[in-house]
């Protein structure tokens, strides 16, 4: 066949055996080796003619291939002459939205396919008229490399010589004849450095990954019994190099930095804001368009997998923010993908978040789910993630989530439940778990939705925690207030203890509550400087006792006196002050003690870890409980003062006489305190108080927490 005698880009060519068969509809005289293609019995549009001997050598891979193009001619490798690289299971499961590692079968990747290196390049678009790749290897002209129709939308092309740091995207034309803005691919493994967002070929195999003993044992150290203390980061804002321009940190340099500080901190965990490529700084991170790409940000995919690779050789577990909720409406994104509502719901009352100008994927499209499936599950088997925490998941589960009447469509049953979104994160979850087993998700669930942490198979959504959204808005109200009114507020603190069970809660103070003119934590607590401080030691020493593992988003381990910054770094000369130093030193202990003393965790989602002792002083505003570990683990008592006034001689019954020892008191000098105590012990005994058998007067001082335990 000579070059240029039809656009290969509009027509394909079928080959089969000696007789070449091809369909060239609107082609009046196809050629092939120089000489006319004479009428065939094939259907209308379909020639055929002999195949000479020399040229049946070229289909010894493939019984199917397009035409040359005219593209071709100066290449050595001509990616015509290349047979496909999907296979057929692949496609038949990507048809039915079930293929588990879909990231193995599309975007791009460096492969040696028939002898010769270059990058297969697979996209789903299944409403397009012809959709070719482009970048500075073919100055960006469409047409010159159209991707072949495979069958279920799919398209793929294997182009040679092209590897590791190709700047590429997709142009696609639509049914209609339009070409479409060029698109980033869905599933590239890398992008461009914004404002560019052109997606960039990674080959994310072959990393020499050495913790191999951490996730041998990581499934104990994510289990509901575990201590799960966790630092919440926004990797652009925690650090910067001010000796380059102020560049936030890269994946290296934050896998020494930030996992030293971690670790010595006394954490169990580090919870990444989304790590997920995105375009708009200001969303950080929650508004992705490269949901297979780490952000470039901070470093190519491999040396973000150092930084999870570092965690792990520390004892530190890493969780990824994940956001499937909804996606931003920029060009080069999954909006429109193909000229049709191919990601999100075509209807706006369904496929638009009012709330944050996004589109919302649609649940109910098999191949959509199969994408954000398998994402969740490319996150935790190859970088290694010990879990998820799932954004946004009340705007998912109700379709009428912030939406007026008759701005929502209900479900087939007319309800407002999205019975769809339900299902994908049941799978999301069943199927991670099953395939990377040990692994936590955790769920931003802020209202009543029934079995968030129940098992799949008991009827519930799946996740291993959810968010205590509750605890933290009325305590964080109640510390709030200045304390001469808290006696009419008492319940906020108490009122948590009657869900504190019905779901393995964490108890987050997140970065949504420190942004938004909502302030700091110090800055939310009431009084002099002083009492600031110790308001916030004491409320910190109630949150490490309470029931449910803990979570503190980067700053406020050292009481950041402003709100976050995203454009900023954390305040770090504040720790040469000693309030703040203090504060740090109070998260370190407390962090410390949690990890040692099995009656603080063990039973963290149980009902019977936990005890009132004095539930109902409200004038005092004080707090007393006991938590329990399994039998034969020490009990812990924390008593809370959250009065300006000190307390002394006061009576507080105990679970048992002899000397109880003081591990921690908030307002000890050392954490910036008055040092009001009681030498580090009391001693109960005989008669009881407030329905234990042992009793003790004991001082509590100012605004602070006591925890004591048995004596030994």
């Amino acid at each position: 066949m000579r070059r240029g005698d039809f656009d290969a880009s509009r027509s394909r060519i079928r080959l089969t055996g000696n007789h070449g068969p091809a369909f060239a509809a609107g082609t009046r005289a196809p050629r092939f080796s120089g000489a006319p293609l004479p009428p065939s019995r094939e259907p209308p549009g379909f020639l055929a003619g002999p195949m000479p001997k020399r040229e049946q050598g070229l289909m010894q891979h493939s019984q199917r291939r397009t035409l040359q193009t005219e593209h071709d001619k100066d290449r050595p490798h001509a990616p015509s002459r290349f047979g496909p690289i999907l296979g057929e299971l692949d496609v038949h499961l990507i048809a039915e939205g079930r293929h588990g590692r879909l990231w193995d079968a599309l975007g791009a990747h460096v492969i040696t396919h028939e002898d010769v290196r270059g990058t297969q390049f697979a996209v789903w678009a299944p409403n397009a008229q012809r959709v070719s790749v482009v970048g500075p290897f073919n100055d960006w002209q469409g047409g010159a490399d159209a991707l072949q129709q495979r069958g279920a939308g799919l398209w793929e092309l294997f182009l040679p010589g092209l590897g590791e740091g190709t700047l590429y995207k997709y142009e696609i034309v639509d049914a209609a004849g339009n070409t479409l803005p060029l698109k980033a691919d869905p599933m590239g493994f890398g992008s461009q450095h914004r404002p560019e967002n052109a997606s960039v070929v990674r080959d994310i195999t072959g990393y020499g990954w050495h913790d191999a003993d951490w996730m041998a044992a990581r499934a104990a150290r994510n289990a509901p019994d575990a201590p799960v203390s966790i630092y919440e980061v926004h990797l652009g804002s925690w650090k910067r190099d001010h000796t380059q321009n102020g560049r936030p940190i890269s994946y290296r340099e934050a896998a020494t930095q930030l996992v030293d500080y971690v670790a010595d901190m006394g954490f169990t965990h580090i919870e990444l804001l989304p790590i997920a490529e995105y375009p708009f700084d200001g969303s950080w991170g929650y508004q992705p368009t490269g949901l297979y790409a780490p952000t470039v940000r901070h470093g190519p995919p491999h040396e973000f997998r150092d930084l999870v690779d570092a965690a792990h050789r520390k004892g530190l577990g890493v969780l990824l923010d994940w956001v499937p909720a909804h996606f931003p409406s920029d060009a080069h994104g999954l909006g429109q993908f193909d000229g049709t509502a191919l990601y999100e719901y075509a209807d706006p009352r369904e496929g638009f978040h009012r709330d944050w100008n996004t589109l919302i994927y649609d649940f109910g499209k098999p191949q959509v789910v199969n994408f954000l499936a398998a994402n969740a599950r490319y996150w935790l088997e190859e970088y290694h993630a010990d879990g998820l925490r799932v954004d946004a998941v009340a705007s998912m589960l109700y379709r009428d989530y912030s939406r007026n009447d008759g701005a929502w469509v209900a479900n087939k049953d007319g309800g407002r439940e999205n019975y769809e979104a339900i299902d994908l994160l049941r799978r999301m979850n069943a199927e991670a778990q099953e395939a990377m087993p040990g692994i936590m998700t955790v769920a931003e669930e802020s209202t009543a939705f029934p079995g968030v942490s129940r098992p799949v198979e008991q009827g519930g959504l799946g996740f291993g925690f959810k968010w205590n959204m509750g605890w933290m808005h009325d305590t964080l109200s109640y510390v709030a207030m200045d304390p001469i009114y808290r006696q009419h507020h008492h319940h906020q603190m108490t009122f948590g203890l009657t869900y504190a069970f019905s779901e393995n809660f964490i108890l987050a103070i997140s970065h949504d509550e420190v942004v938004h003119g909502k302030g700091s934590l110090l800055g939310k607590m009431p009084g002099s400087d002083w009492e600031k401080f110790a308001n916030l030691r004491a409320y910190y020493g109630f949150m490490w006792g309470h029931p449910g593992k803990k979570l503190l988003f980067m700053g406020q381990e050292f009481a950041q006196p402003t709100e976050w910054d995203f454009e900023g770094e954390l305040p770090w000369d504040l720790l040469k002050q000693p309030d703040h130093m203090g504060m740090r030193s109070l998260v370190r202990d407390l962090n410390r003690l949690y990890r040692e003393l099995p009656a603080l965790h063990r039973r963290d989602c149980e009902a019977q870890g936990f005890e009132w002792i004095l539930a109902d002083a409200a004038a005092e505003n004080v707090f007393a409980w006991v938590r329990k570990g399994a039998e034969g683990d020490d009990p812990v008592v924390i008593v809370c003062n959250f009065s300006p006034v000190t307390r002394g001689d006061f009576e507080l019954g105990l679970p048992h006489a002899g000397v109880w020892r003081e591990i921690l008191n908030t307002d000890a000098e050392i954490y910036g305190g008055s040092g009001a105590g009681n030498m580090g012990q009391v001693e109960a005994g005989a008669p009881g108080a407030q329905g234990r058998p042992a009793a003790t007067r004991m001082t509590l001082p100012p605004l602070s927490t006591i925890m004591l335990t048995p004596a030994r």
